[in-house]
């Protein structure tokens, strides 16, 4: 769950971890007042989307008036920032953070994130901190350092020291150095975040370690632990249908295909969206229907992949253990009659009552092609949609 800039430095304050003053705007009047709110010679005028790369993009400014940062403001809220992480459609910024300046000494690069080769937290650091993390990563990788954190036994003074060290900072800054990572690291698990990126973590000229930008991702899984993590969803942020799906229920997960994709089981959807990729198609979407795929619900989930304009065709792959497959075939041709699907569908029904549920498929007179295997599936619907 991505959640914005804004919010993160919300999370990262509600650990004592010292951000800049800031204040969300909405329209460039807010704007105008934030900056004599902020009282500070010097602002950043910061879109709020979720995507990286900002800085790159015009979405982060420096202003130095009042009259400068309502400017700003006015014509990036509305604009449709494209950044490496957006692709070429963006993201319209809604709303942007003011502020304040800093005088910046030294910009480093720090994450947490998690390691699941190691079953670690991995920090992840390098001394060339700022827009050009990705281009220092590729060049020199040795100005990486990485330092893995066994869960079990928790971060360690020795971690902070190798950390500090590798940084190269004044050895007088090291209480505050190790202070700083320790909330970090105590903040990213308390949370349940699956990423923490400062990018960059600056020094400033009174020798105060700061995020000046942070960016989360956090765990919806853990939601049931964090009721606030709904407080933070951005629906303008977030793909349409994926909304829509996650409010009947449905795990949806838009790509770039054109193979809509209706599967029961996360494991068994992403092996067919494997086989569908084998075969020379590529999937439009991850859709897990669950484990009760009765009319209504399939029904739900044709018109979530129709509405999908890249969709040539669907896959409807479902395996009967709990659910039987007769049910299932009953309610996908009620549900395609109901909706008046037009699109091949190629349907693979397996398990108990596969037979009768292949008779009624076949016997429906709808737009309806059986895959005999998972392979076999795959394949029709692939030669269908490659023409």
């Amino acid at each position: 769950m991505d959640i914005h800039e804004y919010q993160a430095k919300e999370i990262l304050n509600n650990h004592n971890i010292k951000t800049l003053r800031s204040i969300l705007c909405r329209n460039p009047e807010d704007a105008y007042k934030a900056y004599q709110t902020l009282s500070s010679p010097v602002v950043a005028v910061k879109a709020q989307v979720h995507a990286g790369g900002r800085g790159k993009a015009g979405g982060v400014k420096i202003a130095k008036s009042a009259d400068e940062t309502k400017s700003i403001a006015g014509k990036m809220i509305g604009m449709t920032l494209v950044t490496a992480q957006t692709g070429k459609e963006g993201k319209i910024v809604r709303k942007v953070l003011i502020e304040e300046g800093a005088q910046i000494i030294k910009e480093y690069y720090l994450s947490l994130t998690i390691d699941r080769k190691t079953s670690s937290i991995a920090f992840v650091l390098s001394a060339e901190g700022g827009m050009e993390i990705e281009e220092v990563s590729k060049r020199t990788p040795e100005k990486i350092l990485t330092v893995l954190i066994n869960p079990s036994h928790g971060l360690k003074s020795f971690h902070a020291l190798k950390m500090f060290l590798f940084f190269g900072i004044e050895k007088t800054l090291y209480g505050d150095f190790s202070d700083l990572i320790s909330l970090l690291y105590d903040s990213f698990i308390k949370e349940d975040m699956s990423m923490l990126e400062i990018n960059p973590l600056i020094l400033t000229s009174t020798n105060t370690f700061i995020p000046l930008d942070a960016k989360i991702i956090l765990d919806d899984n853990a939601s049931m632990r964090h009721p606030y993590f709904n407080d933070f969803i951005d629906e303008d942020e977030e793909e349409p249908l994926e909304v829509k799906a996650k409010s009947v229920g449905l795990n949806y997960i838009k790509l770039d295909g054109n193979v809509g994709c209706m599967v029961n089981g996360a494991g068994l959807a992403m092996a067919t969206m494997d086989t569908i990729k084998e075969f020379g198609a590529t999937p439009a979407n991850f859709l897990d229907v669950g484990g009760t795929a009765d009319s209504k619900r399939v029904e739900t989930a044709f018109n979530i992949l129709l509405a999908d304009k890249n969709v040539k065709g669907i896959f409807i792959n479902i395996f009967g253990g709990i659910v039987k497959c007769d049910m299932v075939a009953e309610g996908v041709i009620a549900a395609a009659k109901n909706i008046g699907l037009k699109l091949p569908v190629v349907v693979r029904l397996e398990g108990t009552n596969a037979g009768t549920a292949a008779k009624l498929i076949e016997g429906s007179e709808m737009n309806f092609i059986v895959g005999k295997s998972l392979a076999d599936g795959a394949k029709k619907i692939s030669d269908i949609v490659n023409g």
